[in-house]
């Protein structure tokens, strides 16, 4: 498993009966998590006591209870070998912060393979695709390191929050594209006009609609859009970083379709694993999805 264990403004404290306790930076917020299946006692006195309670219906969503909490507030992480990054957070839909933590071992992971590139190749243009890019983090660890970077993302509003994200970690004048734009639509118009990249990232959900009512089901549109995707590397790609968090696709799985995808035509080699975050009161992992990648040989 690939853990997220450079974290300072970051915890799992703990987690149960369906639940985790986490600190972000320094509030505490309770969230509802599928992985945790286990009812251990609960002996941490922040769990009585948070700043933010995300409570799940039984009819589907949920809502938030707030103690004490700011409408939103910053927290930071150190790349490795780079910079300090900066992420808003703010509670609002579905459970979520606008950051998914356990990511961090990824941005470490590309960060390091774009510096050394540039250490090669000083006077190259790493150009990096960023597909379902989020309030992104990846975008901005890619910046860091020296790459140019696509940011795509269906959601004006996050384009936005990514935004503010890179001017608050002093990447605002960093060589980046923020697009608002369907990923599969603009990966299919980047290939008619002939425009390659080094790398490619992406999140993508496990269901969706597009701008006129397509339905993306991971399931059924992941490896198509893979192959599609790759048609855009160019003669010298560096990587290809694919995250999911749909239980059916293990880890094996996200291998499997990069190895047939990629490895044909560039070589290299795939890797595959579970990505997780580990938890202050045990020492156990909370495992948080999976990610499959693929490196030029």
């Amino acid at each position: 498993m690939w853990i997220a264990n450079n974290w300072k403004d970051y915890e799992v404290i703990d987690t149960s009966s369906g639940e985790k306790l986490e600190r972000w930076g320094d509030h505490i917020l309770v969230r509802p998590d599928p992985q945790v299946i286990w009812n251990t006692a609960k002996d941490d006195q922040r769990w009585k006591k948070p700043n933010g309670h995300y409570h799940r219906s039984s009819k589907g969503g949920g809502e938030w209870e707030f103690f004490r909490l700011p409408q939103e507030w910053d927290i930071h992480y150190q790349l490795s070998g780079s910079r300090n990054l900066t992420f808003h957070l703010k509670p609002f839909s579905f459970k979520h912060t606008g950051l998914f933590p356990e990511q961090a071992v990824n941005w470490d992971w590309f960060s390091s393979i774009i510096r050394e590139a540039l250490r090669e190749h000083p006077s190259r243009e790493i150009r990096v695709l960023n597909l379902f890019a989020y309030t992104g983090g990846a975008t901005l660890s890619a910046a860091a390191a020296g790459a140019h970077v696509t940011h795509v993302d269906a959601s004006k509003g996050m384009v936005g929050w990514a935004k503010e994200n890179a001017a608050s970690s002093g990447l605002a004048d960093a060589p980046v594209r923020w697009l608002v734009d369907d990923c599969v639509k603009f990966v299919e118009r980047e290939i008619r006009r002939g425009n390659t990249y080094d790398a490619v990232i992406m999140d993508p959900p496990s269901y969706g609609r597009g701008p006129k009512g397509e339905i993306w089901k991971i399931e059924d549109s992941v490896y198509p859009f893979i192959g599609l995707t790759a048609k855009l590397l160019g003669r010298q790609p560096l990587f290809f970083l694919i995250n999911s968090y749909t239980t059916g696709l293990q880890p094996a799985v996200l291998a499997y379709m990069l190895e047939s995808a990629i490895v044909p035509k560039f070589g290299g080699r795939t890797d595959a694993s579970e990505i997780g975050l580990p938890v202050t009161s045990n020492g156990l992992v909370l495992p948080c999805g999976a990610s499959g990648r693929w490196v030029a040989g």
